[in-house]
This record gives C-alpha cells, sequence and structure tokens, in this order.
C-alpha cells in the first residue's frame, strides 16, 4: 500500500482504552478504534477524551485508524 491509498480525515477522542488505543468519532459520525502513532509515543504527547485529532485510516479497514496530529483546538 502506497502514501496515496491513506484516507486522511478527523475527529475527536470520546473514550480512552487501555494500551493506548482510542474511541474516535470522525466528522461523518462514523466511530472508529485509533492508536497512537510512533512519533506521537516517542515525543511523549498526550491526548484526551474530548481532543481533536487527525486519523489517517487504511481503505481496506474502515474500523481501525491511527492519530497522527492533535490540534491544538
Amino acid at each position: 500500500m502506497s502514501k496515496d491509498d491513506i484516507i486522511e480525515t478527523e475527529g475527536v477522542i470520546i473514550e480512552v482504552l487501555p494500551a493506548t488505543k482510542f474511541k474516535v468519532k470522525l466528522v461523518n459520525g462514523h466511530i472508529i478504534t485509533a492508536y497512537l502513532s510512533g512519533k506521537m509515543r516517542v515525543h511523549y504527547i498526550k491526548v484526551c477524551e474530548g481532543d481533536n485529532v487527525k486519523v489517517e485510516m487504511s481503505p481496506y479497514d474502515l474500523n481501525k485508524g491511527r492519530i497522527i496530529h492533535r490540534n491544538k483546538a
């Protein structure tokens, strides 16, 4: 899978799960399970319930995603 196939969208964290996983409600209303990307773990970027985040998803599995950015809002 190339970098062009990745779907980027935004959402809001609605629930914090164990093992740095989160339930994220996307702007289109879907709820997915997402995990933190490696760079966010390395730089100790904390995300909490209610934070706006940018999520990457594979077109093959639209129920899982990777949190790549936490918005400052």
